[in-house]
């Protein structure tokens, strides 16, 4: 093991490496800050243009605008009370008022501060937790794959906002429709082709997922040409900046109870940071002795909690995807992605064959958060100014550059269409509020679901009993069970218990 961390190190700690992370990590800041602009969107520009790299060079790459535009999302939530990406959500609730009282600088380094500490732990976990999960799914039959597909979904559904569920597995199957186009490599016949050629490939996934991502979000932006945003004026001062740094540390048990919520979060499929930056906040509002206070800018936790978790998620997200071949997240999905574009399927089997990859991404992760860390004490100042370009310079770009990167990677027009075709699909879907998420994540997994799923019936002779019978997949599948069933069930009990309990209005009326 500690050659293959060697190899990482002397890989990470080249030159040009360094300098891809620092300018990632840049650039990462300057888009996650912008709103609208969100991780997913700042990786999925970058992953066609790691296509000619190595993969030793490409990765870390990514891992700086990973990290760099999670965190960046802070900028805009404190300063124009807008998320800049949607796991800085619950920054604006205390971050904004904070600013609005003239305590701007304080309240980016509370944020900054809480963001840094929160990666780097959920690093540590990361580094943890990952090895050992991978040597646990190598002994994972097609019964266990296939049983972690399903809890996936469930995942998506249960943490969906109330009312969407249902919505969450018609997107899902969607996707898995989506998948089935092209050749089937068990029969080898073409399905659902309709007679044209380029489709017997299949739907190649990046043009997929950028265009699902990018296009809703820029036909969105494009309402908010025009739209003046009030931007609170910053006196920063990097002394005062500096100082919140003991008073990060000064809230340390709010701080690791932030963190350890980010970590679980992340690691469950498909859910992310966004959730994690809610619960977070909520958490601490519950346990804190001024819960009155929350909403008003004047705790330290209100700040530190939302973003130490959404940072926390990220280490957390990494997880499956390294280990199982799941996404955590969104962005996450994408550097699924870009392992695929390189020919390495993430997975179990990716820590025994290429376990000098692994240690980059996790040598990566930690040099992209002190670059963060570095970078946000001097260009706090340039972020601020990027929050107030017009949106009708920055859309036009983006598109082209999500165009010429769909084209660039197989060099056909067929990729530029599917794009085009993702991007509508994806903006009908926002429209009616359907979770993009479950498209992409059934696009991805059910090749993966139906080649675990045709082994096992036939190892099985057609028998499903094993999934049940076998104690792993059949735990898997009791946990994606509860998880559907368990929510709506609270729910339930919760508004009955409500219904039972007399108002005082009643009360009076009786008396």
């Amino acid at each position: 093991m500690y050659d293959l961390m060697l190899a990482g190190v002397a890989a990470v700690f080249q030159p040009w490496t360094l300098l891809a992370i620092m300018l990632g990590v840049a650039g990462g800041l300057v888009i996650g800050s912008i709103p609208g602009l969100t991780s997913t969107m700042s990786i999925a520009l970058m992953v066609p243009l790691t296509y000619s790299m190595k993969l030793e060079f490409a990765i870390p790459l990514l891992m700086g605008v990973y990290c760099g535009a999670i965190s960046g999302g802070l900028v805009g939530a404190i300063l124009l009370n807008i998320p800049g990406t949607p796991a800085s959500a619950g920054t604006c609730l205390d971050g904004f008022p904070m600013a609005a009282r003239g305590q701007a600088t304080r309240a980016l380094g509370l944020a900054v501060y809480a963001s840094m500490i929160g990666g780097t732990l959920s690093g540590l976990a990361l580094v943890l937790i990952a090895p050992l999960l991978a040597k646990v799914a190598l002994s994972f039959g097609p019964w266990e794959y296939f049983a972690l597909v399903i809890f996936t979904f469930s995942c998506i559904s249960s943490m969906s906002a109330k009312g969407r569920a249902v919505k969450a597995f018609m997107a899902a199957f969607i996707g898995l429709g989506l998948s089935l186009v092209g050749l089937d490599e068990a029969s080898g016949q073409t399905r659902l082709t309709f007679g044209f050629t380029s489709l017997e490939s299949g739907f190649y996934e990046l043009p997929a997922l950028i265009g699902l991502y990018a296009i809703p979000q820029l036909l969105t932006d494009t309402d908010g040409i025009g739209r003046r945003e009030k931007i609170l004026q910053v006196n920063y001062r990097l002394r005062l900046f500096v100082s919140t740094f003991g008073e990060v540390i000064g809230r340390k048990w709010d701080l690791l109870r932030s963190t350890f919520i980010g970590i679980v979060i992340g690691i469950l499929p498909g859910v992310g940071p966004g959730l994690s930056n809610i619960v977070a906040y909520s958490q601490a509002k519950n346990s804190s002795r001024t819960p009155e206070k929350f909403g008003q800018g004047e705790l330290a936790e209100s700040v530190i909690s939302p973003e130490a978790a959404n940072n926390a998620s990220m280490g957390g997200a990494l997880i499956p995807m390294l280990t199982l071949g799941i996404p955590g997240d969104a962005s996450t999905l994408m550097m699924l992605g870009a392992f695929m574009l390189h020919g390495i399927d993430p997975g179990p089997l990716l820590f025994r064959d290429h376990g000098d990859i692994v240690w980059i991404v996790f040598i990566a992760f930690f040099v992209a958060f002190a670059f963060c860390t570095l970078l946000y004490h001097f260009f706090i100042p340039i972020t601020i100014k990027a929050i107030a370009v017009p949106r009708q310079f920055v859309i036009p770009v983006l598109l082209v550059l999500c165009t010429v990167g769909c084209y660039s990677l197989n060099n056909r027009m067929f990729d530029v269409y599917c794009f085009l075709g993702f991007g509508l699909l994806g903006y009908v879907l926002h429209i009616v509020k359907v979770p993009v998420l479950p498209v992409i994540l059934g696009l991805i997994l059910g090749p993966m679901a139906e080649e675990q799923l045709s082994l096992a019936l036939a190892f099985g002779q057609g028998s499903f009993l094993p999934f049940l019978l076998r104690p792993v997949s059949g735990f898997i599948l009791l946990v994606a069970l509860l998880s559907l069933v368990l929510p709506p069930f609270f729910g339930w009990r919760k508004k009955l218990t409500a219904q039972r309990i007399p108002t005082k209005e009643s009360q009076n009326d009786t008396v």
